[in-house]
């Protein structure tokens, strides 16, 4: 069994609508705003016709309260809600991984432990199960913890990741680096590790893969660029690029980075056009109100020739830690459909 590379063909995306206002407090509605501009990018609405062109919606709703402002927000996108408890809507982390394999698809669950006891919220150590479950493919669940957002995979055996999240001792610490591949083999169809170092300045994930290098193509990774002298990343990016030289075989492309970017209390924040979703017929990518934005979104767009780049603002799903590509997570269409 192998995770399939995200520009695969897609059936569907598991995401969740943010739901608990105690954890977005002033910030929930307009999350919500940001979700739903999501939501209905990777639903792509025909407007002629009203035919979705993307891929199925199947949305968590934790509350009565929630439901009613989902349906109401993605009304026409044809999005399944599903009634599954929740802690927060960073599915990437807490849902399964879809893998595929000669005779179907299946959902691989892992424990979760709150980004290494970091934020432990009632509930998300439940999601994985619970989707497997909704999903009715065959599910099957590993000892160990791994987070979605800490691997990225290119669908031919090369797999991304950070020394600071997957060998942190916070997650599991009685495994080696020996170990934790030999999982990822395993687990995921893992055959090589491209072994980064440190994830962007406070990244709350411990240096997830996904808000720094991703997989483009086999063999070929996407790296921001520090363009400003006062990029925080910016030595952080230029040790990415290095190491990444170093393996055989692999192409690097860089983009800009979106900078310094800075929250209301003057703290620098991971915000990253590095957490892009590869949708079946759009790439969406976050975007901050920098001076790099425009940019970022038209060079990741050449990446994805037959897709189109929608850049939509994401500042508010970023107070929650995430951005785009940590709150979705792909399933694969069976046979895996080479979607570039």
């Amino acid at each position: 069994m192998r995770q399939p590379a995200e520009w695969a063909k897609h059936d569907a995306v598991w995401s969740a609508w943010p739901s608990h206002a105690d954890l977005w407090v002033e910030d929930l509605e307009p999350a919500r705003a940001e979700v739903a501009a999501l939501f209905h990018a990777i639903a792509d609405v025909d407007p002629a016709t009203g035919a979705r062109r993307g891929e199925q919606l199947n949305i968590l709703v934790a509350n009565e309260e929630a439901k009613a402002s989902a349906e109401a927000a993605l009304a026409g996108t044809g999005a399944i809600l599903h009634a599954i408890p929740f802690g927060d809507i960073w599915l990437r982390d807490t849902a399964p991984i879809f893998v595929a394999g000669a005779e179907g698809l299946a959902a691989h669950g892992f424990r979760f432990n709150g980004w290494g006891g970091k934020y432990v919220l009632p509930f998300d150590d439940a999601v994985s199960v619970a989707v497997g479950k909704a999903c009715g493919l065959p599910f099957r669940e590993f000892d160990w913890v791994l987070e979605g957002g800490s691997v990225d995979v290119d669908g031919q055996g090369a797999a991304l990741t950070t020394e600071q999240c997957l060998l942190n001792t916070n997650r599991n610490p009685n495994l080696s680096r020996e170990q934790i591949e030999r999982h990822l083999a395993e687990q995921l169809g893992v055959e090589r590790i491209l072994w980064l170092g440190d994830g962007l300045v406070n990244d709350h994930t411990d240096g997830h893969i996904d808000n720094l290098a991703r997989f483009v193509a086999p063999g070929v990774v996407a790296l921001p660029e520090a363009r400003d002298a006062d990029d925080p990343n910016r030595d952080i990016f230029a040790d990415a690029l290095a190491r990444l030289k170093k393996y055989p075989g692999i192409e690097v492309v860089t983009f800009p980075s979106a900078g310094r970017v800075e929250n209301e209390d003057g703290e620098v924040i991971p915000a990253s056009y590095s957490n892009f979703y590869i949708a079946n017929t759009t790439v969406v990518v976050p975007v901050y109100g920098t001076k790099w934005d425009d940019a970022a979104v038209e060079a990741i767009g050449k990446l994805f020739p037959g897709r189109k780049a929608v850049g939509l603002r994401a500042d508010h799903i970023l107070t929650g830690g995430g951005s785009f590509h940590c709150i979705t997570q792909q399933v694969p269409s069976f046979p895996v459909v080479d979607g570039k």
